[in-house]
């Protein structure tokens, strides 16, 4: 599973708002630099770069420390140039738009209720006839091979 980049980037921005709390270009020019090397170098090397960090107030060494604990939990679902590589998207944003328009159009419709059986087989419909045409016939028609 990928962890979501952009949730990735938000622990890097918890933590740019502690090293820089009143200078916001500091604080954006360090948060676009991390983010940068966390999609073209990907989790484990940030991670051994913010193990190595040193930050002076309390407030960035509980941060650093937390972000720290998430990397450290995750790291091994950012891989994100692997991803980019193989045209994944890193991004949970496609997905998340799928299912409100293919699914949440279909079952949240005024005075609907769905079992779950029902809804798990409208579901299962509903992707299917999203896909495609190519696809709807190639399900309800298959080519004798």
């Amino acid at each position: 599973m990928i962890l979501d980049f952009y949730l990735a980037t938000e622990y890097l921005g918890e933590l740019g708002r502690a090293l820089h709390p009143t200078d916001e270009a500091a604080r954006e020019a360090w948060l676009g630099d991390w983010c940068h090397r966390l999609k073209h170098e990907g989790g484990p090397v940030v991670l051994e770069d913010l193990r190595e960090m040193k930050v002076l107030s309390r407030l960035a060494r509980e941060t650093l420390a937390d972000v720290l604990r998430s990397f450290e939990n995750r790291s091994h679902r950012m891989d994100y140039p692997g991803y980019a590589a193989k045209g994944w998207a890193i991004g949970s944003g496609p997905v998340e738009s799928a299912c409100k328009t293919v699914i949440g159009q279909r079952m949240k419709g005024s005075g609907m209720r769905w079992g779950e059986d029902g809804a798990d087989s409208v579901s299962h419909l509903r992707a299917l006839f999203k896909s495609g045409d190519r696809q709807w016939d190639a399900y309800w028609h298959p080519s004798p091979n």
